[in-house]
């Protein structure tokens, strides 16, 4: 991960669930292989995969201490908490971390390597501070450019935020590939960026240059892949987060989209600060998903990823059948069910794609 292969422990104080700890479940999904331990007292004893449905035997341990029996040599904040601050009672670990002779990597808006403590702390051990949230120093004003590539760009979009975007754009990488398809993954967020190595987590980009830095991701995917997936992030219709939301759809001039919901969610998810805004119909997001895109470049939302993680087997498939009837699109949970019925829709797309390019 980031340049060399790691022994993780993942800092997950109090919230090592399903939902909250959106980043310490991705990179236990997908870099399970390099995580040793997971640090939360209020679960310590359990394994990952019972707290959160992932990581196998993976073990839960109350501290950085108890931690150490594993030898970790990296300390991943597993959290992203909205406003991006590290928690105050967390200082503490991180600077235990250090002293161990770890390195640390965050995903956080408050940049640990700005923290004048700990980079002393970090440079007389010879530790790493790495914030993958940083922004690139060049910056660059969108044109459009990524409507003009040679390959099927495909864009995850949602109804909310933390509905399985990035889930859905990395198991439609996986299916894509045992189809025989180069397909590319673009990281937009810190988890992505944890999980491929690279990428630009644009919520930390300067508001005009947002779908600039998407689209020179998507410009260089592009080169050397037939689908390039770029991770969404938010929702258009979210208070606070379509901003970023529009400017990556913008950015990145899909052809194609998969719309991504949390069965059985009906507000948005905007904090305590007062009463959410309930969740539009799917069919409604469709269509004002494929208009906003329309703006730019004509795209069609190709289908429907739907995150059943609250329900049962049951629920979940009646879940999948009932949302396939009301759209009319293909439909399914690409963990629990695979995403194969999405990446037929998006080969088909590329294939209708290639015979107007070679009729023209």
């Amino acid at each position: 991960m980031l340049g060399k292969t790691r022994r993780l422990a993942l800092l997950a104080e109090g919230c090592f669930n399903a939902t909250d700890a959106k980043s310490a479940v991705g990179v236990l999904r997908y870099r399970g292989s390099e995580v040793v331990a997971v640090i939360d007292s209020t679960r310590a004893g359990r394994t990952a995969q019972a707290c959160a449905g992932v990581g196998g035997d993976v073990p839960v341990v109350a501290n950085l201490e108890a931690a150490a029996a594993f030898e970790p040599d990296t300390l991943l904040i597993g959290i992203a908490p909205q406003g991006g601050a590290l928690p105050a009672s967390w200082r503490a670990v991180v600077a235990e971390a250090l002293l161990r002779g770890m390195d640390v990597i965050a995903g956080l808006h408050t940049f640990l390597a700005d923290d004048p403590e700990l980079a002393t702390l970090a440079a007389a051990k010879g530790c790493a501070l790495i914030d993958v949230r940083r922004p690139p120093a060049a910056r660059s004003v969108a044109t459009r450019r990524a409507a003009s590539v040679d390959a099927l760009v495909v864009l995850t979009v949602g109804s909310d935020c933390n509905v399985g975007k990035m889930t859905t754009a990395l198991e439609l990488r996986a299916a894509l590939q045992e189809m025989g398809v180069k397909a590319a993954f673009v990281a937009t967020g810190q988890t992505g960026i944890f999980v491929a190595d690279r990428g630009v987590a644009i919520d930390a980009v300067v508001s005009d240059f947002v779908a600039g830095a998407v689209e020179d991701l998507v410009v260089e995917a592009a080169r050397d892949a037939e689908v390039v997936l770029v991770e969404g992030q938010g929702s258009i219709h979210h208070p606070g987060y379509s901003g970023v939301s529009l400017a990556l759809l913008h950015g990145a001039c899909p052809d194609a989209m998969i719309l991504c919901h949390q069965s059985g969610r009906t507000h948005l998810k905007t904090g305590d600060a007062g009463p959410a805004p309930r969740i539009r119909s799917l069919i409604e997001i469709v269509r004002d998903h494929e208009r906003a895109a329309s703006w730019m470049a004509p795209a069609r939302v190709l289908g429907l990823s739907l995150n059943t993680c609250s329900l049962d087997d049951a629920e979940a498939k009646r879940a999948v059948e009932h949302e396939a009837h009301r759209t009319g699109l293909p439909v399914t949970d690409p963990v629990r069910y695979g995403a194969q019925p999405l990446a037929a829709a998006i080969v088909r797309r590329l294939e209708e794609r290639r015979r107007r390019a070679a009729s023209a």
